[in-house]
């Protein structure tokens, strides 16, 4: 059985190894990470992930951008997106029609969870 795979984009990488680092310890995710938001799209590309996790405030493209970018590829548009951002609070996320909003920091169990969701609604 072939694991999903997950794209993560986020300019700080630090974070990006700990999310990345989150979701592979589970084991059932094949995880491709990009801290360039300009090169997001070329990734996802590449790579067809099944699940896109974006940062919202990047230099270059915010994640805004990138997802627009992804929704106007005619294979990425209907792949799922989590943006996981400080500028919202957990209290204040949720999802929307452009996406679901995880805020950082994100605990473990709660970007699971919202990871599992996300590619159960896309199956």
């Amino acid at each position: 059985m072939n694991k999903p795979k997950i794209l993560i984009v986020d300019d700080d990488v630090k974070l990006l190894a700990l999310t990345k680092l989150i979701l592979e310890k589970i084991g059932s995710f094949e995880i491709h990470t990009e801290h360039r938001s300009f090169a997001a799209l070329q990734r996802a590309q590449a790579f067809g992930p099944d699940l896109v996790i974006l940062d919202v405030d990047m230099p270059g493209k915010d994640g805004g951008d990138v997802a627009a970018e992804l929704s106007m590829d005619p294979v990425l548009r209907r792949v799922p997106v989590i943006f996981l951002t400080s500028l919202v609070t957990q209290h204040e996320a949720g999802t929307r029609k452009d996406g679901r909003f995880l805020g950082k920091p994100v605990s473990p169990q709660l970007l699971l969870q919202t990871v599992r969701e996300a590619l159960a609604v896309a199956a």
